[in-house]
């Protein structure tokens, strides 16, 4: 929807139509629907079931990443990735997300013999193809999967320092490194050399933490990896002291309210979440669906359901929304644009709501 066109909006069409940035999704869990048995079809993968709302429920984060990986597993070629970086961009565009920094996780595909450079270069190429079309930027960030250990993550990091020292095709969209899959029975502290490896070739660092690891494990994230933001965070909320130092160094948390009822199943409904009491305590708290397709999200619907059941005003969405950019890896010059952009079009959008809104 144009911020140009006429007639009434809801708050959520408004908010579907703000220009947003995310900064905690992954590429992967973008994935059509009709996509996955596509290229499962194509690439010989055999799937449980073909009728993707069935697979995709949740008992816990693990019973996620298990159908995570198998999704995942789709992804045989350098063309499969281009699809996936273009549609991802697509889909995510049309509902508002101008900029993003997205997730990928090559840990499995580099053990079955993929080569990393095909993976950059069909993402980004892909990507490009998107923004294109739609104007929406997309950047991109290597995770290190957890289940695959410290060793596999150092050897991802050395060949992604390789691809840009080489200035491989693709590799300059990759502005930085981070760490996901499963939190339990794994110390992150044992990433610390993949970690240095990626500071030491100028990649920006973050890394999952705090969903079902305890505070100390977030604040392990940032001291001892070296990380400049934390995905999820959610464990923070526990610490007093911990919330008051992240709250004021303004280290920002990428929060996925609605990814954490439906995928980690960490509390009953999003009513019990704790962003409003996260962005109360003044923490840099975002917005982000992390695994759209795979939970029926979007980023527009991300914005509604938390203005719904938070009762957040439109211009305190539009702060929000602020917030992604200044926890963003864009220069001082892409903030300000990008911060003018939202302004000038927050307003338009906002002269169409009721003045309840």
């Amino acid at each position: 929807m144009s911020a140009a066109a006429t007639g009434r909006l809801t708050l959520a069409q408004a908010l579907d139509a703000l220009p947003k940035v995310e900064l905690h999704c992954h590429v992967e869990g973008t994935m059509r629907p009709a996509t996955v048995v596509e290229l499962a079809r194509r690439n010989g993968l055999p799937l449980p079931t073909e009728d993707l709302a069935e697979l995709y429920s949740y008992g816990s984060l693990d019973e996620f990443l298990s159908v995570f990986w198998l999704v995942q597993s789709t992804l045989a070629s350098r063309d499969d990735w281009a699809r996936l970086g273009y549609e991802s961009v697509l889909d995510a565009a049309a509902h508002g997300r101008v900029y993003g920094e997205l997730f990928f996780t090559p840990a499995r595909h580099l053990a079955a013999g993929q080569r990393l450079a095909d993976v950059v270069a069909g993402l980004a190429e892909g990507i490009a193809a998107a923004e294109a079309e739609t104007g929406s930027v997309a950047m991109l960030i290597a995770d290190m999967d957890r289940a695959y250990g410290p060793a596999a993550g150092l050897q991802m990091v050395t060949e992604l320092a390789e691809l840009r020292r080489a200035g491989a095709p693709g590799v300059d969209r990759v502005i930085g490194v981070g760490m996901d899959s499963t939190e339990l029975g794994v110390d992150s502290r044992t990433f610390v050399d993949a970690y240095r490896a990626a500071a030491t070739a100028g990649f920006r660092l973050t890394g999952h933490q705090g969903e079902n690891s305890p505070p100390e494990a977030v604040a392990a994230v940032v001291d001892v990896l070296g990380a400049e933001r934390v995905d999820h965070g959610l464990s923070l909320v526990t610490d007093p002291a911990l919330v008051r130092r992240f709250a004021a160094e303004r280290i920002p948390l990428t929060v996925c309210p609605n990814s954490n009822i439906r995928i980690a199943n960490a509390f009953p409904a999003l009513g019990e979440h704790p962003f409003p009491a996260m962005r109360a305590a003044g923490l840099l708290a975002t917005l982000n669906t992390d695994d759209p397709a795979m939970t029926d999200l979007d980023l527009g619907y991300e914005y509604a359901s938390v203005a719904e059941t938070f009762g957040y005003s439109f211009a305190e969405m539009v702060t929000i929304a602020l917030d992604g950019v200044e926890a963003s890896w864009l220069d001082d010059a892409g903030k300000r644009a990008l911060r003018d952009r939202i302004r000038i079009e927050a307003d338009l959008l906002a002269a169409r709501l009721p003045a309840t809104a």
